[in-house]
């Protein structure tokens, strides 16, 4: 069965590395990759971590259907931007921490789709739901920490973590996003949302100061996405003024909320810089290469391919992996798939731009 595997990831990165490198860009001979977040790089983790998960859209087809042909847990139709990481790197796809009886030599991903930065108690104070994980980045940590132990078991090489972490990518996030989605769609003002920012950014930034505790010395933090050009927000915030939306027509407002954590974690990411001088932090600039995908694909920029209903085919009542909700003829073309998430291509797209940015600054020579 190992064998097997290992012969499908090869012939894997055999298909598709051409398409998730560029020759100019030297490989570094990373030997693991970790990876914290929510649904953006969740491989299969919600759908295990309880009957919640399980029952999930995205435990359910189509979800899935493009790659893999059957749902594995990722909130998408195929592949994600952390599995063209891992091919880029020459790395198998990242398994979910929670999935028993698969490797986890090259890394694990931590990551929960539906996941905060923030504890469940920093949202109950504002009289928020969380409704769907139960793993925030708090919990993350704590399995992370938990796996390193575990080495000390198996390879008393990898005792103190440090070892273990010397030649690993790790990415911590995208995170926050959904601190910020439950204020919004619970109808918190956008005036108060503005003052979580500060708390979530710190969470994410004593994230970063753990990892480097545990011996992480290569990190990567990727920003939030230009919400306003997501299906759901549009749906929800449509506007009846044409001048709250850009040339895109994305929603002004809510891309400058976007930037506003984007820059504040910049900011916070230079302090770190300045306090870990011998660590390499880079910020993942997940906006802008969202941006380049909007400007790459003409056609149905902000419509889900996956979804039912209303200019931007989504209706939050009927989400995709409902009965009766179609899915468009061809994916590939499409930038959204379900309203909230986007395709695989998009993703494609968007890790063949970042991986070129984080590889001419990750100073992978060792």
């Amino acid at each position: 069965m190992a064998s097997a595997f290992y012969m499908f990831t090869l012939i894997l990165l055999l298909l598709l590395l051409p398409f998730t490198t560029s020759a100019q860009h030297t490989i570094c001979p990373f030997e693991a990759i970790y990876q914290l977040g929510d649904s953006i790089s969740d491989t299969g983790n919600l759908i295990r971590e309880g009957p919640a998960g399980a029952m999930s859209y995205a435990a359910r087809f189509p979800y899935g259907e493009t790659f893999f042909h059957r749902p594995t847990g990722r909130c998408s139709n195929g592949l994600l931007i952390i599995d063209y990481i891992a091919m880029a790197l020459r790395l198998a796809l990242v398994n979910p921490y929670l999935e028993r009886g698969v490797s986890f030599d090259h890394g694990v991903n931590f990551a929960v789709a539906g996941s905060t930065a923030l504890d469940a108690s920093f949202f109950s104070a504002r009289n928020l739901h969380v409704p769907l994980s139960n793993s925030p980045l708090s919990t993350q940590l704590n399995w992370f920490r938990t796996h390193l132990n575990s080495l000390c078991h198996t390879d008393q090489t990898d005792c103190g973590n440090n070892n273990r972490l010397e030649r690993a990518l790790v990415l911590v996030g995208e995170i926050g996003g959904n601190d910020y989605n439950y204020a919004f769609f619970q109808g918190k003002p956008i005036e108060e949302i503005r003052t979580y920012v500060p708390y979530v950014v710190g969470a994410i930034t004593n994230a970063v100061r753990e990892v480097i505790g545990m011996g992480g010395i290569r990190i990567v933090v990727p920003g939030n996405f230009p919400i306003g050009c997501i299906p759901i927000y549009l749906t929800s915030f449509r506007n009846n003024d044409p001048r709250a939306y850009d040339d895109m027509g994305c929603l002004s407002g809510l891309n400058d909320f976007a930037m506003l954590h984007n820059n504040y974690l910049q900011r916070a990411l230079d302090g770190l810089r300045r306090d870990y001088p011998n660590v390499v932090i880079l910020y993942a600039d997940y906006y802008t290469a969202f941006q380049s995908v909007l400007r790459f694909v003409a056609s149905s920029l902000l419509k889900a391919c996956c979804g039912i209903g209303g200019e931007y085919n989504f209706d939050g009542s009927r989400m995709c992996g409902s009965p009766g909700v179609p899915v468009c003829p061809n994916p590939a073309n499409r930038i959204h798939w379900d309203g909230v998430h986007l395709t695989q291509e998009a993703y494609r797209h968007m890790a063949d731009w970042l991986t070129g940015d984080i590889l001419s600054r990750i100073q992978c020579v060792w």
